[in-house]
């Protein structure tokens, strides 16, 4: 179900994908969907990653999923991998979302129990995390197994399903109708018996468990560890989440909003490589879709209040 706030989101997709088809038709022929989708799905589950925090309020933005992702992807590569042998899929699938959820944990901790500001939590595991990554892998290395550079085309539809079908299944329980009421409003959250505290905690672990599914499809998608990859995917996810109706000041938005503004910013990626523009644009557009996504959002739920 679209909600009016991811509404100029489909919008645009849909101009998106006209553009697109006109520029390179062959792109978006069925044969060529398995590619595209492996190409997306690191992009969607970051915007998805960043969600959960988002929803919960209280300024619950994570600057530091993209270093996150970065950090797991040494680990899975050059450490795992690379330094102990270990590729088994039963083993480096658990890792990747465990390692994800106790990272978010750290941040749920600083956000939630010693009370320091989402924004300047999140931003001190960025720093760290960026130098832990560069001191584990000083320089890219290859050799991810080909069971997971095989989740790069066609089969990336396998992980993103099981992210679809998770929160579907979330969606059913109490934790999502506390999530939601705690973003919308967090005192009458409170008063009304939802443990606040414990609900934007586990956001943050959520929020870290997804992220860990993302650096797997990003090790799937680059084939390699790079420690290079993880800050530069900060600001195009949490642009895409708010451009796909994902509100800043929470309760609003979820799962579909998400990947919704994913698949715009890469269609919009696309299409802008397309024309040839410069990646310094592409930083200035991720801007201008952030401040005018966050404006948007804002005027319609006020919109709506009126």
């Amino acid at each position: 179900m679209i909600g009016r706030e991811s509404r100029p989101a489909l919008v645009l997709l849909v101009l998106l994908i006209a553009v697109m088809a006109a520029l390179d038709p062959a792109r978006l022929a069925p044969r060529g969907w398995g590619t595209q989708l492996g190409l997306a799905a690191p992009l969607l589950c970051t915007a998805a990653a960043v969600m959960p925090a988002m929803l919960g309020g209280g300024g619950g933005i994570d600057v530091s999923i993209g270093p996150l992702i970065g950090f797991v992807n040494a680990v899975l590569v050059g450490v795992l991998v690379a330094k102990l042998g270990i590729a088994a899929p039963a083993v480096l699938v658990p890792a990747a979302l465990l390692l994800g959820a106790a990272l978010g944990a750290v941040n749920g901790l600083l956000a939630t129990v010693v009370r320091v500001q989402p924004i300047i939590a999140t931003l001190g595991t960025y720093l760290v995390l960026s130098g832990l990554t560069l001191t584990i892998l000083p320089a890219p290395v290859g050799g991810a197994p080909d069971w997971l550079r095989a989740l790069a085309g066609g089969r990336a539809l396998l992980p993103l399903a099981a992210l679809v079908l998770g929160w579907a299944a979330l969606r059913r329980t109490p934790f999502h109708g506390h999530l939601m009421a705690t973003g919308s409003d967090a005192r009458a959250a409170y008063s009304a018996g939802v443990p606040v505290a414990a609900v934007r905690f586990l956001s943050y672990v959520l929020g870290g468990a997804i992220a860990g599914l993302a650096a797997l499809m990003m090790t799937a998608l680059i084939g390699s560890a790079d420690p290079n990859i993880g800050p530069t995917l900060t600001l195009v996810a949490i642009s895409a989440a708010a451009l796909g109706g994902v509100g800043l000041a929470g309760g609003q938005g979820g799962l579909l909003a998400a990947l919704l503004g994913g698949a715009d910013i890469f269609l919009l990626q696309s299409v802008l490589t397309g024309f040839n523009v410069s990646p310094f644009v592409l930083q200035i557009a991720y801007g201008l879709i952030l401040v005018a996504s966050v404006s948007l959002n804002a005027a319609l739920r006020r919109s709506g209040r009126a």
